[in-house]
């Protein structure tokens, strides 16, 4: 708001001013002008003394404008560091493409952090947003007004300058002036006081009277031309002195003045822009809070609860009870009564095909276990009936995506015929032909897998067409827990096992050439003896089928691998899983074929 103060001159000072200035009222504009200008009529270096400290003042005013600039700018770079490292650890805890940590989000917990996550990025985005907009609207727009703020204080002060220069050439001439005309008063009064003695004389000749009088009016009159010239600059310099002090040197400090609150309001609205972009934001960031909050509210423990048990279910009945054993009857009739070899007569029986197998076996059967047969039979019913759907799924997709390469191609072969120039239709033959074959194996694939899919849900108890073909959504985790899981068995109404059941479900095959290899190798020794929990039918090469209850030895204990290697007699020994027996280890016992021949 400009407003006008009307100063009346009372010192003696100022009286002296306004009278050389010919008036005895001064209008001013702003009350700081009046506080700077007044002191500045008393002296007259006062001028340039209030130059210099307004030259220090703006100056300070662009130091603050360029600072909070740079807190801006820091404060943007905080705002990119903070997205950048939540995107990061967005990015870290991603699940990973085809790997185990991506099956886990199939539970609502995990899906719940997975949206998390997804919700953390937009917050992270939010952020680059509150920086990118305080660049443009704040540092850029800063940094050029402090450009221009720059050129305009260096115009201002710089034409101060010029007029301060400009009056005090004007005080030099008047001051010039002013000696001259003194001087030549001097003179003109001396040529007076010559001729006046030289008139008085009456030795002196009249010649050198008239000489002394013309002498001293030519004094006189030069004492005249300096006064009329003195009186001329004096009345210039004070008509410019008037024009410094009441025009030329307000209207700049007016102009310094007015550049001053600019910048205040200026800084005074970036502070508020400041404010205003984080405002902005906190809509977007309420909303990400929100589908934290909904994903949260989301999980479900029943739906876990119950995906966990699909996963891991076997499919196999709960075994029947545990008969008594009677530890007082030698331990021949317990092994006889308990074990297959009394159903097979005194070694009339033909050799299973696991029967032969001795040390040289083992790696072929590791090898077996580390692949797993292509049936995927060493898993228990329920988890091979997921294997395979999932294979025939498999399959499926990759039959479909034959047919995609197929259709294009045949397409393009169409568009090739209709215009040659752009291609050779044979140039495609080859490659349906590919895709032909290709095709007719993965269907004779699909057929062969959906045979062991059809023959594994006959077994299994009686299920919804939906769940049977359900696509194989839960699938085992721990290869361990698989390997160690009960086999196939089938029990009694009652829940016991039979030794009928025991001896039908074992696989008797003749003994092949292979097993010819290791009948001269010495047996390897009993460590200790082993009582079946349930019953195994060996069917894989290397294992042998034991029966509930029966008891054997055992010569080789479980490396970790979740195998014991067991022997029923001379010629039958093999690998049956850990959880199926109950090992007793004695290192002191005695070997196989010793124990025989003293219970015989």
């Amino acid at each position: 708001m400009h407003f006008q103060t009307i100063c009346t001159f009372s010192s003696p000072h100022l009286e002296l001013c306004a009278a050389l200035c010919g008036q005895f009222t001064i209008l001013i504009p702003e009350l700081w002008i009046v506080e700077i200008l007044l002191p500045m009529l008393c002296t007259r270096t006062g001028s340039q003394d209030q130059f210099d400290n307004l030259e220090k003042h703006t100056q300070w005013g662009i130091d603050v404008l360029e600072k909070y600039i740079k807190f801006v700018k820091e404060r943007t770079e905080i705002e990119i560091s903070y997205a950048k490292q939540l995107r990061n650890l967005s990015k870290k805890y991603q699940p990973k493409k085809n790997s185990k940590e991506e099956e886990e989000y199939k539970y609502t917990s995990c899906k719940a952090f997975l949206a998390t996550l997804n919700e953390m990025n937009d917050y992270a985005g939010q952020h680059e947003v509150i920086s990118e907009n305080m660049t443009c609207q704040i540092t850029a727009e800063l940094a050029r007004y402090v450009q221009e703020l720059k050129q305009e204080r260096k115009s201002h002060f710089h034409e101060g300058r010029k007029a301060q220069q400009h009056i005090e050439t004007c005080w030099k001439q008047l001051e010039a002036s002013k000696r001259r005309f003194e001087r030549d008063c001097k003179e003109a009064d001396r040529a007076q006081q010559y001729f006046e003695k030289m008139d008085a004389d009456i030795n002196v000749t009249k010649a050198d009277v008239e000489k002394a009088r013309s002498q001293a009016q030519l004094r006189h009159q030069m004492a005249e031309e300096s006064k009329g010239e003195y009186s001329s600059i004096l009345q210039k310099f004070n008509h410019e002195q008037h024009e410094h002090y009441y025009t030329h040197i307000p209207n700049i400090f007016q102009k310094i003045q007015d550049m001053e609150e600019r910048r205040i309001v200026r800084i005074g609205e970036s502070m508020k822009t400041f404010a205003e972009i984080d405002r902005q934001v906190i809509p977007i960031i309420g909303k990400c809070l929100d589908g934290i909050t909904k994903a949260a509210e989301s999980i479900d423990q029943q739906n876990d609860s119950q995906l966990v048990i699909e996963a891991f279910k076997s499919g196999f009945e709960p075994p029947g009870d545990i008969d008594f054993e009677d530890f007082t009857q030698p331990m021949k009739r317990t092994v006889s009564e308990s074990s297959l070899s009394n159903s097979r007569g005194d070694g009339k029986s033909e050799p299973k095909f696991g029967g032969k197998s001795k040390g040289k076996l083992w790696p072929f059967i590791k090898k077996n276990k580390g692949a797993g047969p292509e049936d995927f039979s060493n898993l228990p019913p329920e988890q091979r009936r997921k294997k395979l759907q999932q294979k025939v799924d498999e399959l499926n997709r990759d039959i479909q995506k034959e047919m995609d390469q197929r259709d294009a191609l045949t397409k393009m072969k169409d568009v090739y015929i209709k215009n040659p120039q752009m291609g050779d239709p044979g140039s495609v033959d080859h490659r349906l032909a590919e895709l032909g074959q290709n095709m007719e194996k993965l269907r004779l694939e699909v057929q062969k897998f959906e045979g062991w899919l059809a023959e594994v849900e006959g077994r299994l108890p009686m299920r919804t067409e939906q769940t049977r073909r359900q696509s194989g959504l839960y699938e085992t985790q721990n290869t361990s827990a698989v390997n160690n899981c009960a086999q196939d068995r089938e029990s009694s109404p009652d829940g016991s096992y039979t030794e009928e059941q025991s001896q039908e479900s074992e696989m008797k095959v003749p003994a092949t050439d292979f097993d010819d290899e290791f009948d001269d190798e010495e047996p390897l020794p009993t460590i200790g003896t082993c009582k079946a929990l349930y019953t195994f039918e060996g069917q894989n090469e290397g294992t042998i089928s034991v029966a509930e209850g029966e008891m054997l030895y055992v010569i080789e204990e479980d490396k970790g691998d979740g195998w014991t290697r067991i022997r029923r007699n001379e010629d039958e020994e093999g690998y049956v899983p850990t959880s199926y027996v109950e090992v007793y280890l004695d290192k002191n016992a005695k070997d196989v074929s010793q124990i025989t021949s003293e219970n015989l």
